[in-house]
């Protein structure tokens, strides 16, 4: 199992809004989308590269991290199921559910064996 590309790592927030405009007024990343309604957005250098996600923290969800904890890199998958079963045979341990954006991207949160968090990912439709 081999993954396509490491190409985004995220991090949570108290308030989406206010780092939109921290990190694209201070650090000079530029906005390439956001969502109030996912609690999302992502942002890049100007001379492209990697993604920074941008996820609203959301009190009672059964997302394992909280603001300020750590950024989360991704790996993107042609499968997820496949990725999800490699990784767990491995010694990952998958937490909470699959979540999927329809239409755009399904997720699912691996914990490796030091406790360390990442997602697999799987882009739907293109």
């Amino acid at each position: 199992m081999q993954a396509k590309n490491f190409g985004l790592a995220w991090i949570v927030v108290k308030d989406l809004k206010k780092a939109v405009q921290f990190y694209t007024e201070t650090v000079g990343l530029k906005l390439l989308s956001m969502s109030e309604e996912w609690g999302w957005a992502e942002l890049q250098g100007p001379d492209g590269g990697a993604t920074l996600g941008i996820a609203q923290e959301r009190a009672g969800s059964q997302d394992p991290i909280t603001a300020g904890q750590n950024a989360v890199p991704t790996f993107t998958f042609a499968s997820l199921d496949q990725a999800k079963a490699h990784v767990e045979k491995k010694g990952g341990r998958c937490k909470g559910d699959v979540c999927e954006v329809p239409g755009h991207v399904k997720m699912q949160t691996v914990v490796d064996p030091d406790g360390n968090h990442f997602q697999l990912v799987e882009k739907l439709g293109g």
